[in-house]
């Protein structure tokens, strides 16, 4: 006979304080956890292989039939699956319309070697070098996973895309898109070696963005969110682009601009 589920009650309970924490860089640092929200991204999470640690469900949910299934799938993967009131799912993630699913996934840290290998065709990934704003990492994740980027590479000092502003900007992104941290040195050796073109954007350029050749093996390269790409970075490129703008605006969001480059990208592919 099955036992019933685990229902969770208090604040206080170590299982809440522990998630809860995972707000914080140390706290994930040191766990190797991460939280995500959502019934259907927590879903792609375990359909993806991804391995949930816990995955806590609002109890007055929990007797829907695609939660029953996803508490299900969760468990035939070893995750511990636990109930709880919505004021404590909003205690986790610090919002007050907590979705119905959270759960603690561990983290993967990959090498640029260590990505999967690109679908056939000429792969197209897009490096960002250290950026900051974990809001624009996760959109990027999001933009490259829509037009079937082969990966992100997080060159230098990156935020961290467990943090809970990059997962939910990803919307379910960070489980399908491989992404891999390096250095600028290491990560330049790797894409020689795989035989890639670099193209930055970079307002040091004089040719337009969809003047760039990205019908080859291409890595389309993003600077810093406030100083864009140091000058050695950028004398290590093939190719400088500069996206055309007019108006009072000097400048694109990161987000935005690395969505134009990667979409002229896949233009130049056919859409293929």
């Amino acid at each position: 006979m099955k036992r019933p589920p685990e229902v969770l009650t208090s604040p206080s309970n170590p299982l809440i304080k522990s998630l809860k924490s995972l707000e914080r860089k140390k706290e994930r640092a040191e766990t190797g956890l991460f939280l995500a929200e959502g019934a259907r991204i927590v879903g792609e999470g375990l359909a993806r292989g991804w391995a949930a640690e816990t995955v806590v469900i609002a109890a007055d949910m929990a007797e829907r039939t695609h939660i029953a299934a996803l508490a299900r799938e969760a468990e035939t993967t070893g995750a511990r699956v636990v109930l709880a009131p919505e004021r404590l799912m909003s205690k986790i993630t610090q919002k007050d319309n907590a979705q119905s699913v959270v759960a603690a996934f561990r983290q993967r840290h990959l090498t640029p070697e260590a990505l999967p290998a690109p679908k056939p065709g000429a792969p197209l990934y897009v490096a960002l070098y250290e950026v900051r704003d974990p809001g624009n990492l996760g959109t990027i994740l999001r933009t490259a996973d829509c037009a079937g980027a082969s990966g992100v590479i997080l060159v230098g000092t990156c935020c961290d895309p467990y943090s809970f502003e990059a997962v939910r900007a990803s919307m379910g992104s960070l489980f399908d898109m491989p992404f891999a941290n390096a250095s600028f040195p290491a990560f330049d050796a790797w894409r020689r070696k795989q035989g890639l073109s670099l193209t930055a954007a970079s307002v040091n350029a004089t040719a337009r963005h969809d003047a760039a050749p990205f019908t080859k093996p291409s890595v389309i390269l993003m600077g810093n969110e406030q100083a864009g790409l140091p000058a050695e970075v950028e004398a290590a490129c093939d190719t400088l682009s500069l996206i055309p703008m007019r108006g009072g605006a000097d400048s694109l969001n990161l987000a935005q601009a690395t969505a134009i480059m990667i979409y002229e990208a896949w233009r130049q592919r056919g859409y293929a």
